[in-house]
């Protein structure tokens, strides 16, 4: 394996994906997608005048002189809801009742609310005095005919989805999410719930993988263990290029005599194998297999998560159009000495927390590559340069913020 930099393997990756082609779908279908172009509104919102409250429509000036004390008598001409298409209006000295959201008739220049009133329905006694506007929600208060209101490049959620189908459109083009399915391999790897035989453990990398593809805007495939015989391995990945539009591989990329995975990939089509100047996570390969990108990741667990974050994580991002950002990064104080490794850089796991506007870390119990509790019970990863070997306590570092 060839030696080289996070960066410069980032680098190689970041320029090997392209944004997924857009899609046109259904509002509902789009959720948790990212959407390709601004959407505007082809109407003000509110489109018209209309009431806040259930109450009264009136003409300010009639009520001026209302209190508790001296009530102003209106008559009633009518009952006005919400979703009426009929155009309505009132005289000075009439009063028509009103539903939240219902068109203000004509004439009418403020909304009494029924708690105001005796709520009358012929005739009603008004008990306070209202300015002009009070209640009335006016057209184009929320939203200007042809003002954007979701920006190109948004994750679609709740409120997003309601304001697009607050202006009028159905369907709408987004990148779609990433369909990347993970693949563990080994022959020591058993289904969680079966019985171990000895040698043998449960798998847990396809999981914690799967869940972080999920994390990171993808739709994530996780794929029955592999066994480490090449044939099979490489049948296996063949067959999920129909529906993958990015492969993660665990395990079997590393110096060993059954590493399938950069047996079966080395040479085929664009795949190379690398050592990067990182810890933990020095094996790493990627490529394109027939076009589709493919991450080949160390085996163990905290390796190949870290490994994920920092290589996969900004490509899923890469190609649903959005900036390929690392994980949120924040700067914090060490709460304690540590020590790394001359010319690799170092994630060490931690606990991040947040102290009268510092923020503060702490490193996990232990660190081995192998040790999965430390990386469960953590909420960041110390990122350490290639040129830090010691620092004390109250230095500053970045630290990257885990998926919580």
């Amino acid at each position: 394996m060839t030696m080289r930099t996070v960066d410069e393997h980032l680098t190689e990756i970041l320029g090997s994906v392209a944004p997924l082609p857009p899609l046109d779908l259904a509002l509902l279908e789009a959720q948790g997608a990212v959407l390709a172009e601004d959407v505007s509104a082809p109407v003000p919102l509110p489109p018209f005048d209309n009431s806040a409250m259930d109450g009264y429509a009136v003409v300010a000036a009639d009520i001026a002189g209302a209190t508790e004390a001296g009530p102003v008598t209106l008559p009633v001409v009518g009952d006005i809801v919400a979703g009426d298409t009929g155009v309505s209006a009132i005289r000075p000295g009439l009063t028509a009742r009103i539903m939240t959201g219902a068109p203000l008739p004509a004439g009418a220049d403020a909304v009494i609310p029924v708690e105001w009133t005796d709520g009358g329905h012929a005739t009603v006694q008004v008990r306070r005095a209202a300015p002009p506007g009070n209640y009335i929600r006016r057209a184009g208060e929320d939203v200007t005919a042809g003002q954007v209101v979701v920006d190109a490049g948004t994750r679609l959620g709740a409120a997003q989805l309601g304001m697009i189908a607050a202006v009028g459109r159905a369907r709408i083009p987004v990148r779609p999410r990433p369909r990347v399915v993970v693949v563990a391999t080994g022959d020591e790897l058993r289904e969680p719930g079966e019985t171990l035989a000895p040698g043998q453990i449960w798998e847990s990398n396809g999981y914690m993988l799967t869940a972080a593809v999920v994390e990171a805007g993808g739709v994530g495939y996780r794929q029955a263990t592999v066994e480490d015989e090449p044939g099979k391995v490489l049948e296996m990945l063949e067959d999920q290029l129909a529906r993958a539009d990015a492969i993660v591989t665990t395990g079997g990329v590393s110096m060993g005599t059954k590493d399938v995975v950069k047996e079966v990939l080395s040479g085929t089509g664009t795949v190379g194998f690398h050592k990067v100047r990182m810890r933990p996570g020095k094996p790493q390969g990627f490529g394109l297999l027939e076009g589709t990108p493919i991450f080949t990741l160390p085996g163990n667990p905290v390796s190949a998560y870290v490994s994920f974050q920092v290589f996969v994580r900004p490509a899923l991002r890469a190609m649903q159009g959005l900036t390929p950002d690392p994980l949120p990064t924040v700067s914090a104080v060490l709460a304690e000495d540590v020590k790394s490794p001359a010319g690799l850089r170092h994630y060490l796991r931690g606990k991040l927390s947040l102290n009268r506007g510092t923020y503060t870390v702490s490193m996990a119990e232990t660190q081995g590559s192998h040790q999965l509790r430390s990386l469960a019970s953590a909420n960041a990863l110390i990122e350490l340069a290639e040129d830090v070997e010691t620092l004390p306590a109250g230095s500053h570092v970045q630290v990257m913020r885990l998926p919580s």
